[in-house]
């Protein structure tokens, strides 16, 4: 047999049942492979195709219940063929090994039709009828699979079996099952003979979960709690004696006068799987909530969250108080700001950082050291949860967030209805920033979190996410979110859906105010983000920034501009200069107008038009509904009258 680690398909912890799919050409063995499996008996005469066969709960350890799908490779029932595959939690490829021609299959046509068909689980190959095999035939298993094992990697494991003379058959099933429930690819390196990343961070949070006195060591009671906790057993006092002898002989500094340390925790982790016990480390991990991505499996975090587009998700204040407590945990210097060792050492119970890539890197302020403030790491955490709030709380789990998961996010009321009350009760704005190319954009956005002023310019692309806390009158403070909107694809991506304004809570029109062609665009940007929100109901507050206001404005465009704001009912335009350092309070203004979002919402012609008529309308069939009361008052009225009359005569 030769075996190599491989991933296998995702399952939040243990499967109820594994499904293993046998192919390979026709003759090569599948068949008798699968009956003798099931009923430990050799048939001469087997149906060319098979039912559905479970095996025996009780064959295997794991007592999992293992269904084998036979196929026929056939070209008439390909397309069956594809549909069984691509269910597969591990897939069986058979050969004759008195046929070297289906060997050769395998990488010719096997291994390359998975492939085409994306079916990402493991591959056993298995070598039929043994008993057959010419005893000449020059090489051994493994001298002959080595190739096809580099070139395909998603094979887990070749082996030889002989259905006639019962040789290996239990085992070809044992490993394709163990391949799906225990695979080696997440947790090992083969080649480097360590522990994968991700499983030295999942196992590090076990290690501080279980340290209760936070002493940096599991004593002997920790041990035997944790042991408990993952096996349904508990330790005898020898047993734990004999375990740490056995870390402290090969590593010794994995044990201590405290007892069992991290790196004592992992080495035995390690000693596990080198010996083939995978099992062990994947039962610590499911027991924490981890699936077979080492990440926490959905039982494990909030259901999706039900709201309305206008909706968004926040922190609560307990999740915020928690972050707080955190970041000054590991402030180690005291300095006030996380630096990148620090922040790496934060999520190190985590898969890996969920900063370290856009939207999220370099979206908040950092001091010059690359540091990150209180305000700009719980601006970070703001952003994530009003984008992914499910893996916002994801990753307050791993850092060490112990509450309900539920507890830490909480909807937002809809933006209708803060309208209606004049007043939004958010703490989380985010506004979207239109404008024509060079138009400053991204020099807000750059100014937004303390970046320095460049010439140099840059087309933004993609969207872009600016992050930071803003100071409001009266001591409240806020956090705004930039988000940047590229000009032509980006605006037309964005308004060719309908509820694209629905997480809006206030949009900025960027111009530049030297430029008379980045007004005039600026206005049809406003145009059309007024009549999108005005077609959809999502009409947010407007402002309009003029830009480079430390260049020679250009007369018209400040002329149009003012009269423009005036006629679509939105405040004048504010001049500011990046260059300068002067925002004329830009961003307490955005968060103000965000905060009544029942002003600053512009108006275009057609709206106006269309708001009319049904004034119109509705004052219509107000007079309709008076004048229909007025005829039936005056009805009844005349059949009193009638019936009086009718009783003097």
């Amino acid at each position: 047999m030769v075996g190599r680690g491989s991933a296998a398909k995702a399952k939040s912890g243990g499967p109820p049942g594994v499904r293993i799919v046998v192919a390979g050409d026709r003759g090569s063995g599948k068949s008798s492979l699968i009956v003798t499996a099931a009923t430990e008996t050799f048939r001469a005469n087997v149906p060319p195709l098979l039912p559905p066969t479970r095996l025996r709960d009780d064959l295997y350890p794991d007592r999992v219940p293992v269904t084998i799908i036979d196929t026929s490779s056939s070209v008439e029932t390909r397309g069956i063929l594809a549909e069984e595959l691509k269910r597969a939690d591990a897939v069986v490829l058979t050969y004759a090994c008195d046929q070297p021609a289906t060997l050769d299959r395998l990488s010719t046509f096997w291994l390359p039709e998975l492939r085409r068909l994306e079916v990402r689980v493991p591959v056993i190959v298995v070598g039929c009828k043994l008993d057959l095999r010419d005893e000449q035939q020059p090489g051994s298993l493994e001298q002959v699979m080595s190739p096809i094992m580099q070139q395909f990697r998603e094979i887990e494991t070749c082996i030889e079996c002989s259905a006639f003379s019962h040789i290996q058959i239990p085992e070809v099933f044992y490993y394709a099952q163990k391949a799906v429930l225990h695979p080696t690819g997440p947790l090992f390196d083969q080649e480097a003979q360590t522990l994968k990343p991700r499983c030295v961070r999942a196992l590090k949070r076990i290690f501080i979960l279980c340290d209760h006195d936070r002493d940096g060591a599991l004593s002997d009671a920790e041990l035997n709690d944790f042991q408990v906790k993952c096996f349904n057993a508990p330790l005898q006092p020898s047993e734990i004696v004999g375990v740490k002898r056995v870390v402290q002989e090969k590593l010794p500094e994995g044990v201590n006068d405290r007892g069992l340390t991290l790196t004592g925790f992992l080495f035995l982790h390690a000693l596990f799987i080198e010996k083939g016990r995978l099992e062990t480390t994947w039962t610590v991990l499911r027991k924490f909530g981890y699936n077979n991505d080492i990440r926490l499996s959905n039982d494990q975090l909030p259901s999706p969250i039900r709201r309305g587009p206008d909706q968004s998700v926040e922190l609560t204040n307990e999740a915020v108080e928690f972050l707080r407590g955190i970041f000054f945990l590991f402030d180690i210097d005291g300095d006030g700001a996380l630096r990148l060792p620090e922040i790496e050492d934060l999520f190190s119970t985590a898969p890996e950082s969920p900063w370290s890539e856009a939207p999220y890197k370099d979206a908040a302020e950092k001091n010059a050291l690359g540091g990150l403030s209180i305000d700009g790491f719980l601006s970070e955490w703001a952003l994530m949860t009003l984008l992914d709030p499910i893996r916002c709380v994801e990753y307050l789990i791993y850092i060490g967030y112990t509450g309900d998961p539920s507890s830490a996010i909480r909807v937002t009321r809809r933006r209708r209805l803060d309208r209606k009350k004049q007043q939004s009760e958010r703490n989380v704005f985010q506004c979207f920033v239109f404008g024509p190319k060079e138009a400053g954009k991204s020099a807000l956005l750059n100014s937004f979190i303390g970046r320095y002023f460049s010439d140099v310019y840059t087309s933004t692309t993609d969207e872009r996410y600016a992050v930071n806390v803003v100071d409001q009158l009266g001591g409240t403070k806020k956090t705004l979110v930039l988000r940047e909107i590229p000009e032509d694809d980006g605006v037309r991506k964005l308004l060719s859906m309908k509820e694209s304004l629905a997480a809006c809570d206030i949009a900025v029109f960027v111009h530049d105010s030297s430029d008379e062609s980045s007004w005039k665009r600026a206005t049809e940007l406003l145009l059309e983000v007024a009549s999108h929100g005005e077609m959809t109901g999502y009409e947010v507050p407007c402002l309009i920034v003029a830009a480079k206001d430390d260049l020679d404005p250009h007369l018209t465009a400040i002329q149009d501009s003012t009269r423009v704001s005036q006629d679509m009912g939105v405040e004048a335009p504010i001049p500011i200069s990046t260059k300068l350092g002067d925002f004329n309070s830009v961003f307490r203004r955005i968060v103000s107008a965000a905060e009544h979002p029942h002003l600053s919402i512009p108006e275009t012609e057609a709206g106006r038009t269309r708001k009319q008529f049904h004034r119109l309308i509705n004052r219509s069939l107000m007079v309709v509904s008076v004048g229909a009361a007025a005829a039936i008052v005056g009805l009844a009225a005349y059949r009193v009258y009638a019936a009086r009359k009718n009783a003097s005569s």
